[in-house]
């Protein structure tokens, strides 16, 4: 068992004496306080050494001793100051190692530590009561290592900090397959013989590493304030790269250089230390060619038609329909409000249009023009005299002596109400197409006018008894071509006398026989048209009544019917 006889704490430095025939170290490290094996050991047997360090402390009144040279504390003590080399030498037999502390000294009591600053003495006893806690707590004893490195690297005692492990100087046959093996931070890698590594790392890291063994180059990046390299130092660059002023290694642009073998239906991509033959937008590789993608034989992309070209495809639509926006869908085209084709009315539909024309024209065979109606040469009938075509209408007109009723019709005009040219002593007499005068006395030597359109043959004139008693002057118009056989006139005696026979005869003017008398009665008879009558002309016809009694008395009359036939039918 360890037992430590003193632990001092005074001005100028901190003395810990161990016991005869046993060695403790308590130094400052570059990193802290750290103990030698020996005192470490003492420390966690005996942990009132920490106390009695406390105590004495106190009784300093917590005041830390004011910094002072390290050689000065030496000599303040009486001891000889060394200081830490790289060789780990002991003094003389007996004498407490303090190597590695650059701060500690040798002398026949022990390490003597140089004065520090109250603080870092604080942070000395703490870590030196973590320690001693931390290890008092293992049932096993082992040994504190502050020298551990994280895996692939080791502690350089030289150097004091951790170095990395080359691999593949210790490892025996670490790559397997003809691989080589590349030594890397914290590790190694296993790559093809031929391939090479390009390194930017410090300059000073540079230094250390293995430059040029298993073609690994390492470069320091360029600093645009330091002078350029010497020019006559070619490095060697990995196969797309080139060495470039600042003599590193840069990537070669074979696609701007042209140094690439893509094919002229192909396009060049530069990569990083290569480049890449792709097809252009539109086209798919197969084997070595770039063929044409027909998107037309894709999902539906167009609404209506789809036409491919050389490396893309474009839509049509339907006639009647344009492309929307996004160049696919096709929409209606409302020609009417567009540019009206039509001729007079446009009526727009689902990918097409309707032309209609205005009443009285219709559509032309291009279906778009209107052409005049000729309603005129439809029907015969549709004016009764005569039709005339205008355009989009038509109109009737009626001849001389007519006018136009309900726009189709002719009716006569009675001349006689609106214009009567006859003289005074005229009457004037209308007929259909026109007018006549006619002598208000019509009556001829020997008869007398005895009352309208009556002539007497006096009985006391001895002429007389061979003529009609009576002359009566009649006037009537028919129309032209009337339908035969046609009643058009009614004779009838005026005076009925007892026990007498009345007989009826047409006496002149059916020299044609135009005309037939019937007798109805025996009073009257009925004028019958036998044969159609053509306007315009004038018949004068004499319907003659005998009279004949029991006595052997006859007598006549005459009634002068004068017939204006019309123009026309109407």
């Amino acid at each position: 068992m360890i037992s430590v006889v003193s632990f001092e704490l005074n001005d100028s430095a901190i003395r810990f004496t161990p016991a005869a025939g046993n060695r403790a170290e308590l130094c400052e490290g570059k990193g802290g306080w750290a103990a030698s094996s020996s005192a470490r050991s003492a420390l966690r047997r005996s942990p009132r050494l920490l106390l009695s360090a406390g105590a004495q402390h106190q009784k300093d009144g917590g005041r830390s001793p004011s910094p002072r040279p390290h050689g000065s504390a030496c000599r303040d003590a009486g001891q000889e100051h060394v200081r830490r080399d790289r060789a780990a030498g002991s003094g003389a037999a007996g004498w407490p190692r303090c190597q590695g502390f650059p701060l500690c000294c040798r002398s026949g009591r022990g390490c003597v530590l140089a004065a520090v600053p109250r603080f870092m003495m604080l942070t000395a006893m703490f870590l030196a009561a973590l320690i001693l806690i931390t290890v008092h707590s293992q049932e096993t004893e082992e040994t504190i290592t502050y020298t551990q490195c994280t895996d692939g690297y080791e502690w350089d005692p030289v150097r004091q900090r951790c170095k990395d492990i080359d691999e593949c100087e210790i490892v025996p046959d670490a790559c397997k397959g003809g691989m080589k093996c590349v030594n890397h931070y914290g590790g190694y890698l296993c790559l093809p013989r031929t391939a090479q590594i390009i390194v930017n790392e410090r300059e000073e890291a540079a230094a250390e590493s293995t430059s040029g063994r298993n073609n690994v180059i390492r470069r320091t990046p360029a600093d645009p304030n330091r002078a350029p390299p010497n020019p006559t130092h070619q490095i060697q660059c990995a196969a797309g790269y080139e060495q470039s002023e600042h003599n590193v290694c840069q990537d070669i642009d074979e696609c701007a250089t042209g140094t690439h073998n893509c094919r002229a239906d192909q396009v060049c991509v530069n990569l990083r230390g290569s480049f890449s033959c792709q097809c252009p937008p539109g086209y798919q590789k197969r084997g070595e060619q770039c063929v044409d993608i027909d998107e037309c034989t894709l999902p539906p992309y167009c609404h209506h038609r789809c036409v491919n070209t050389p490396g893309s495809y474009y839509c049509q639509c339907n006639a009647g329909f344009q492309l929307a926006s996004n160049n696919h869908t096709c929409v209606d085209i409302n020609e009417c409000d567009a540019n009206n084709p039509c001729a007079q009315q446009c009526y727009n539909i689902l990918g097409s249009f309707i032309c209609q024309c205005n009443p009285g024209f219709e559509l032309s065979s291009d279906r778009i023009n209107c052409e005049d109606t000729d309603e005129c040469r439809t029907s015969s009938y549709i004016c009764q005299y005569q039709c005339v075509n205008e355009p989009g209408k038509f109109s009737c007109v009626c001849p001389e002596g007519y006018q136009v009723v309900g726009g189709r019709t002719c009716q006569d005009i009675n001349e006689c109400e609106t214009t009567n040219e006859c003289r005074e002593d005229e009457i004037c007499w209308n007929y259909h197409g026109g007018f006549r005068c006619y002598p208000i006395n019509p009556c001829q030597e020997p008869y007398v006018l005895t009352s309208e359109n009556r002539c007497v043959c006096p009985v006391s004139n001895t002429i007389c008894r061979e003529l009609p008693y009576s002359v009566v002057y009649k006037y009537m118009s028919i129309r032209s071509d009337r339908t035969v056989p046609s009643d058009i006139f009614q004779i009838q005696a005026t005076t009925i006398y007892p026990n007498t026979i009345n007989t009826f005869r047409i006496k002149s003017g059916n020299e044609n026989g135009e005309f037939y008398l019937r007798q109805t009665s025996a009073v009257s008879a009925m004028l019958v048209l036998v044969k159609s009558l053509s306007g315009p002309r004038e018949h004068i016809v004499d319907l003659e009544m005998l009279t004949v009694n029991s006595l052997n008395y006859r007598t006549s009359s005459v009634l002068r019917l004068t017939i204006i036939v019309g123009p026309y039918a109407f």
